[in-house]
């Protein structure tokens, strides 16, 4: 790209003001040392009725932050620029700022969908003292091979889930409302647990020969997909627990991975500086991104400046953002080869994750800072929200069996969002 070029893409990310983040969150004290990752690690998450955020803000403490929609509004604890703290608007009875201590260092978090009805009687036999209403809650992995259950409305701990034997990496719940938690770690496993108030792990899946980095649960709940620090990306069935194939297409190691909203295409970042986009249910490649270097003055003989850490879906599903190594944050239209805006930092870059209702992307750095970028916002197409629907109750094989004309399946159905070529 030309100066001018990142210029005018840039500034679509925030018009007037495209370096400019909205807040950031700052560790109280320095992060502590860690052997098995070399400082602290940090993890990030929006609820997914973006009500709540949850930080890893290091010393094993992860902080709850109510996430009110008011612009007005700030959360105690977010540096505001060019606000005082005396504009703060604090409701009567609004949620408080839970700070939860695990006793070990967090590596993963994840909020589980809101229970469906027959589940809302969860965990009321151990905790009596909970009221029996709908309860989000919070699971965190750690350190040891633990992952601990929090409910988020009263910060309490409602379970400690014991079966790894080693750093629990990632955490992904099913979007159904089932209860069905997935993990994912460094003892080279996935577990498979099921919340009910009897809380039991009721599969144990096999398979990677390396740590496994990251999991993801199609909004359809038909499939998971796991990548480690292997090549390949592996595809699970969620209703069998069972291996369905295996991806090839990266030449380095996978490390984040992420099904679009309508569980029509599946993303994965590796460290071979490549973004993957395929069709999961045809093992179709159907699109590369490369993060090519974007400053000609870095010096990438020592490290893989490029080496990609995290990717995600916006929620509408037109867009992806990824971090890489060259501490820049990427936004990408999914029909495009190039970026349509960045935005850089001052450190590295671990992980980005999108509000769930769209408009603000955030950021962890190594640091422990947390930053909070505008992201675009759009109104989608006619063809993309039919595209959508569809797709989210019909596979690709069932397209293909429609008796429509090819060019119809092509144009309508099996290209998500005009990329089949």
């Amino acid at each position: 790209m030309e100066a001018g070029e990142e210029l005018l893409l840039l500034a679509e990310l925030k018009p007037g003001r495209p370096h400019q983040f909205d807040w950031e969150l700052k560790p109280g004290r320095p992060h502590q040392f860690d052997w098995k990752s070399s400082c602290e690690t940090w993890s990030i998450a929006f609820s997914p009725d973006g009500s709540w955020f949850a930080w890893s803000q290091g010393h094993c403490i992860v902080k709850l932050i109510p996430w009110l929609l008011e612009e007005q509004f700030i959360p105690k604890g977010f540096e505001a620029k060019n606000r005082s703290s005396k504009n703060e608007t604090k409701g009567q009875g609004s949620p408080k700022e839970k700070m939860l201590d695990c006793g070990q260092i967090v590596w993963g978090v994840a909020f589980s969908p809101w229970p469906s009805p027959p589940s809302k009687k969860l965990w009321a036999h151990n905790h009596p003292q909970v009221p029996d209403v709908f309860r989000l809650v919070l699971a965190m992995g750690l350190n040891d091979g633990q992952i601990k259950i929090w409910e988020v409305q009263t910060g309490l701990l409602l379970l400690n889930l014991s079966g790894h034997q080693d750093v629990v990496r990632d955490l992904s719940f099913t979007p159904s409302g089932s209860l069905i938690l997935v993990s994912t770690s460094r003892d080279k496993t996935l577990r498979i647990w099921y919340l009910n108030k009897h809380s039991k792990q009721i599969q144990v899946l096999l398979g990677h020969l390396q740590w496994v980095y990251c999991c993801s649960i199609s909004p359809d709940c038909s499939m998971l997909c796991s990548v480690a620090e292997e090549k390949s990306v592996f595809l699970w069935s969620m209703r069998s627990y069972t291996l369905i194939r295996k991806l090839e297409g990266h030449q380095s190691s996978v490390v984040s991975c992420e099904s679009s909203p309508n569980s029509a295409l599946l993303v994965t970042a590796s460290y071979d500086t490549n973004v993957i986009m395929w069709d999961p249910y045809t093992s179709e490649r159907m699109r590369s991104l490369h993060h090519t270097q974007v400053d000609p003055a870095m010096d990438d003989s020592n490290v893989h400046i490029s080496s990609l850490r995290s990717v995600c879906f916006s929620p509408e599903g037109l867009y992806l953002a990824t971090v890489a190594d060259d501490r820049l944050l990427r936004i990408w239209a999914l029909e495009l080869k190039t970026p349509i805006a960045f935005a850089p930092v001052t450190n590295g870059l671990c992980c980005c994750t999108f509000f769930p209702h769209g408009g603000v992307i955030a950021t962890e750095i190594r640091d422990g800072h947390i930053q909070f970028w505008t992201a675009p916002r759009v109104l989608s197409s006619l063809k993309h929200l039919c595209r959508k629907a569809l797709q989210s109750f019909l596979t690709t094989y069932q397209v293909l069996a429609l008796p429509i004309p090819k060019k119809m399946k092509e144009t309508v159905f099996l290209e998500p969002f005009g990329m089949r070529y």
